[in-house]
């Protein structure tokens, strides 16, 4: 393909992924206050995990005041699945005091507000701006930063930077998906170590793509290089 400038190689990816993934979110999820709690519990885990200790999670609390008011060993066990347990229980009790205290009890629908939340940053703030209020926002994770500096969307690894130059690239209302997209991308294939080319829609086009490269040759160890010369010297 031929050269392609970062705005056609973000609109194309928004295109391909869009096909990929459907549903830009997995995490399941009824109203803002589970959309919340749901984002910070999907922290460090898989939103399989999260789904699988939610229902139980909302059935107990299945509101600010319940889970403001709740005992953190019981709210542990619900969600231990999730990994980080002890911290996930203290930051989702503490935001839905918060919550109670601030914001009589609801989610507040916009950046400032829900920043100020325990638990919650840029990233959290914009997927919940973007899924439970439709508000377009690009969430900035791990993920996110690997695949457009991949993409070469930007060359950034600051996550403020990075939402500021990628959504200049792409329409508005493709800022929530695109971003959570990336983030099922990067899990599922665009794996940090060791990224699964062959298998990613991306690879005709992406400029970090291995397919149709020859692999790179890893340069000699010193101990190796030594031995080597020694045999020459010998022989």
């Amino acid at each position: 393909m031929a050269t392609m400038t970062k705005q056609e190689r973000a609109r194309l990816a928004v295109e391909r992924l869009a096909a990929v993934y459907p549903a830009a979110t997995e995490l399941a999820h009824q109203g803002p206050f589970q959309m919340l709690i749901a984002t910070i519990l999907s922290a460090q885990t898989t939103d399989r995990a999260v789904n699988s200790v939610t229902p139980k999670l909302f059935a107990r609390y299945p509101d600010a005041q319940a889970l403001a008011h709740a005992d953190p060993a019981a709210v542990e066990r619900l969600i231990k699945p999730t990994g980080f347990f002890r911290v996930k229980a203290r930051t989702i009790i503490a935001c839905s005091r918060a919550l109670m205290e601030r914001f009589g009890g609801e989610v507040p629908p916009s950046m400032e507000d829900l920043v100020t939340l325990p638990g919650v940053g840029r990233k959290t703030a914009n997927v919940v701006l973007g899924v439970a209020f439709g508000i377009p926002g690009l969430a900035v994770d791990t993920h996110v930063i690997r695949l457009t500096n991949r993409l070469r969307l930007t060359r950034s690894r600051d996550p403020v930077k990075i939402e500021a130059e990628v959504t200049k690239l792409i329409p508005r209302e493709e800022w929530t998906g695109f971003s959570l997209r990336l983030i099922l991308h990067g899990r599922r294939v665009c794996v940090a170590r060791t990224p699964n080319c062959p298998a990613c829609v991306l690879n005709d086009f992406c400029p970090s793509s291995t397919v149709g490269r020859p692999p790179r040759r890893r340069a000699a160890r010193p101990a190796a290089r030594r031995r080597r010369q020694l045999t020459t010297v010998a022989g």
